[in-house]
């Protein structure tokens, strides 16, 4: 399985809550895993999040930051190109999204495009998540809460 990954779902890796361990099964599962390069600041932002607001405390937080800095290197980074954000403005358009999940979608979309093959884009973003299953990729997962 060729998987692509947006923040909300990368963050549920370092943060045990609803959804972590089916996270951590799904990555363990796949042959390869993307993200946009922008997730990076985005998972160090929601980090720091969860410790400004009592989630994690700081030492748990910092741990957790560290190991998704420890592990970025394995994750394939989606570069943010000229042609990817423009791709990502038609997107933010049609699919009436946030700059960043339009940027996600057009990432995964990009990547599937490199891969020939079908993606599994993960998120826990309920208008990404339709977004992409509307773009032609599969969204995992299979059913999302609202």
């Amino acid at each position: 399985m060729i998987l692509y990954l947006d923040a909300s779902a990368i963050v549920k890796r370092y943060v045990s809550e609803s959804g972590s361990r089916d996270v951590l099964a799904l990555t363990g599962s796949a042959t390869v895993v993307a993200t946009a390069i922008a997730s990076r600041a985005e998972v160090a932002a929601a980090l720091a999040r969860a410790v400004r607001l009592d989630v994690l405390g700081d030492a748990g937080g910092r741990r957790a930051q560290q190991r998704f800095a420890d592990e970025w290197v394995d994750f394939v980074r989606v570069p943010a190109t000229e042609a990817l954000v423009a791709r990502a403005e038609t997107l933010a358009w049609s699919h009436a999204l946030r700059g960043y999940d339009a940027v996600h979608l057009a990432a995964a979309l990009t990547w599937q495009d490199v891969v020939g093959q079908e993606v599994v884009l993960a998120t826990y973003d309920h208008q990404l998540w339709t977004a992409g299953a509307a773009a032609g990729l599969r969204p995992w997962p299979d059913q999302l809460r609202a």
